[in-house]
């Protein structure tokens, strides 16, 4: 595929931001990167790791590029696109890889100079691992990158970043940033409130150095998403505040559900919650 872009700033170079920015560079799609964070250990491990062309912990030191990913926590955005608006060419396309799009799209797009356009972006990648460490260069081969073309984002802005997707090896989906945060609490963010929660009441149980010696692979798998950073997910969260929490009362219904049919001892109820259980994890993809 043709370059798409001459000069890049990754702000975060972490899993996905890292490793977009390998993939990306190695694959001719884009010239050079700048990466950009704030921590210098792990910037040092980009430019040993060749993620980069070059890293820096200040904005300032950007200088001239045709294309911003903002790939941080996505409470973060609104406070570094304020600092950007100002250095930023004409024609400049600035996108994300947030994981909730209504209140980024509103944040980015309010604090952009009118002559850049903005598209926002969500790459469903990545694994509970974080840093440059963890970024690899075929993380989204096969992925789905879902595009939420917001009032700042041109039909050409649009296009040149479904091709940039695209040339990362993802699948480009576009909907509407309302649309994406449904559709996310129930896949991606539910999934992760439920681990955490699961992993502190193990941790609060009264017999927890008894459970411990009898952790087995299905609690593992339960909990790994709990080993996410930590700041990505409070801001996802509260980002998404809304449909999360809608999400958990629907949980909170099944769980109840549940509870109902095995305090009751009602076996024919219980087959059947579990057989629907079943049907569902196989409509997911995960086979019986």
């Amino acid at each position: 595929m043709a370059r798409l872009f001459e000069r890049a700033a990754v702000i975060g170079v972490g899993l996905i931001g890292g490793s977009f920015a390998a993939a990306a560079r190695r694959r001719g799609l884009v010239g050079e990167v700048v990466g950009v964070g704030r921590s210098e250990a792990n910037l040092a491990t980009a430019r040993e790791r060749d993620l980069v062309d070059r890293a820096t912990s200040e904005l300032d030191e950007i200088g001239e590029v045709d294309l911003v990913l903002l790939a941080v926590p996505v409470r973060s955005n609104a406070a570094i696109v304020e600092r950007l608006a100002p250095g930023l060419r004409p024609g400049t396309v600035v996108t994300d890889a947030g994981s909730t799009k209504k209140s980024v799209v509103a944040d980015v797009e309010s604090r952009l100079p009118e002559h850049c356009p903005f598209v926002g972006a969500h790459p469903i990648a990545g694994s509970e691992q974080a840093g440059a460490a963890a970024a690899r260069e075929d993380l989204f081969e096969d992925s789905v990158c879902v595009l939420t073309p917001g009032e700042r984002s041109d039909r050409a802005a649009v296009d040149r970043i479904a091709d940039l997707w695209r040339g990362l090896g993802a699948r480009v989906v576009e909907m509407s940033p309302a649309a994406h945060d449904r559709a996310l609490a129930w896949t991606s963010h539910l999934g992760h409130v439920v681990s955490y929660a699961l992993a502190r009441a193990v941790a609060e149980a009264d017999s927890e150095d008894e459970l411990m010696q009898l952790v087995g692979p299905g609690l593992r798998d339960l909990t790994r998403l709990a080993g996410g950073s930590t700041p990505m997910w409070r801001d996802i969260f509260l980002a998404n505040r809304e449909e999360v929490l809608s999400s958990i009362d629907d949980l909170g219904g099944a769980l109840r559900d549940l509870r109902q049919a095995i305090d009751a001892g009602d076996a024919a109820a219980l087959d059947q919650l579990l057989a629907a259980g079943l049907a569902a994890r196989r409509k997911i993809g995960g086979g019986g």
